[in-house]
């Protein structure tokens, strides 16, 4: 009993230290391991496996669209990497660069990947001639490297793993909504597969993409009230291809300049399944998302018979959910602090009383509520259950991000916000970039988003410089 009590014991609650919180999780349910280079970490098992049903859900909603996937080189050219000046500014303080082959020093500095417009950029330039070609719809899933000073894992880490769309298209209109369409797929996406409510809107200028013309993205709210870009979308009109010299043959013989689009999600979205979920037991993990949905714990497994009905319920389960069996010598209660730990959406309970009632016990990770279910309805009543625990997830994930949204009129109730309300801000912006430097100086809290579904003027008024005021945003710290 010792044991199992010190595998909770281990936590640091959230409402003591939300950062020690999370790192103590992290670690306890063994999704990453820290490396020998500082900010690189290891994917362990457990944490890996939810990339990859991340991946593979967001793969097959990307083709649905038509788009396919390729692979890009993982080094730049130094010199096709200051092709665009803009994008290079952007990222020149967070790049790493190779100088030697072996023994040698390279005759150009090799970047290593911190994005890759510019070598789709120089790809495309010589694989579109014709509006024929027209549209490419591309997609790699890579790592890339970006130099952080700080680093935590999954939120940010010197090399992490995403993916990278890149579209080139014969129209800015065809451009622009390929950009709202992934984005929309994104927020569809986290919402539907992770349970996190999104808000989705528009970068301000200060805070859009390196070289973008418009950069959209979805907000989620962590249980602590900070915010999370959690995907982003970018607009690149036609000014890549204008530095690339990616032109096309158009209908009318004459030619022209393709429009771009790029968008990416990456292994951040871990470190929100966490910090929206998750509770001071542990993980707390969507059914969709989750790697084992069912964790089946034989009860006096050394009985006659118990061990024997569990593997057969695992099979049986097999076919409607992804089920595990813990046939270890561990204890019940060992094994029951374990499956909380790791996030496992249901457990169920199986021992030789229950057997001799012809039924089990399923307790939900979520609410730790339990239901006595009929073995011989097992089949229909899990996935249902499953279902439930999803879409309830989701619900309580929105209300407490509904109920840490506050509105600020003047400059004054703003401050008082950020200060004793943690969450999103709503406040009105003149549009004037001083205004969001003096904010985010001031108080730490940076714009958002310009929302894309919520049209209400709470004031006429910028909320920090009182003169008239053009757009909503939603402000908020930010991970």
């Amino acid at each position: 009993m010792a044991n199992e009590k010190k595998l909770v014991e281990a936590i640091t609650s959230m409402d003591v230290d939300f950062a020690q919180w999370y790192t103590d999780v992290v670690k306890k349910a063994e999704l990453m391991d820290y490396s020998s280079i500082r900010g690189c970490m290891i994917f362990k098992p457990a944490g890996y496996a939810l990339w990859e049903n991340i991946q593979h859900e967001l793969d097959r909603r990307f083709k649905e669209t038509g788009v396919e996937n390729v692979y890009m080189p993982l080094f730049i050219p130094e010199s096709l990497l200051e092709v665009e000046k803009d994008h290079v500014e952007g990222f020149a303080p967070e790049v790493a660069w190779v100088t030697h082959g072996g023994m040698n020093e390279l005759q150009e500095r090799l970047c290593v990947r911190p994005t890759s417009e510019t070598l789709f950029c120089d790809f495309y330039k010589n694989d579109i001639e014709s509006y024929r070609d027209l549209p490419r719809l591309y997609n790699q899933w890579c790592s890339v490297v970006r130099w952080e000073k700080e680093t935590r894992p999954f939120l940010r880490s010197r090399e992490f793993l995403w993916q990278e769309g890149h579209t080139a298209h014969a129209t800015a209109e065809e451009a622009q909504e390929r950009t709202i369409q992934m984005l929309n797929l994104y927020a569809d996406f986290v919402e539907e597969f992770l349970s996190i409510p999104v808000i989705r809107g528009q970068k301000t200028d200060k805070e859009k993409f390196a070289g973008a013309e418009a950069t959209y993205t979805i907000e989620a709210l962590m249980h602590d009230g900070k915010a999370l870009q959690s995907g982003t979308s970018h607009n690149f009109g036609d000014g890549f291809a204008k530095a690339f010299g990616i032109q096309y043959t158009d209908r009318d013989n004459q030619l022209k300049y393709v429009h771009q689009t790029s968008w990416g999600l990456t292994t951040r979205l871990i470190g929100a399944l966490i910090m929206v979920h998750g509770d001071d037991s542990g993980l707390v993990l969507p059914p969709a998302v989750a790697p084992a949905q069912v964790m089946i714990i034989p009860v006096q497994q050394r009985k006659e018979g118990v061990m024997e009905a569990s593997a057969a319920l695992k099979d049986r389960l097999g076919s409607v959910c992804r089920v595990k069996l813990d046939d270890t010598d561990k204890s019940p209660g060992w094994k029951f602090s374990e499956q909380e730990m790791r996030g496992i959406p249901l457990r169920i309970e199986l021992g030789p009383r229950d057997l001799a009632e012809n039924h089990c016990v399923a307790v939900r990770r979520d609410t730790r509520e339990k239901v006595t279910v009929s073995l011989d309805e097992i089949e229909t009543v899990i996935p249902k259950l499953l279902d439930q625990i999803q879409r309830e997830m989701f619900e309580r994930a929105r209300e407490h991000r509904d109920s840490h949204i506050s509105d600020a009129h003047d400059y004054e109730e703003f401050c008082e916000a950020v200060s004793s309300r943690p969450g999103f801000i709503r406040g009105m912006w003149c549009g004037d970039q001083v205004c969001e430097d003096r904010i985010k100086e001031e108080t730490g809290a940076t714009s958002r988003c310009i929302p894309f579904h919520d049209g209400e003027r709470i004031s006429d008024v910028c909320v920090c410089c009182g003169k008239p005021a053009k757009k909503l945003i939603y402000w908020g710290k930010a991970y």
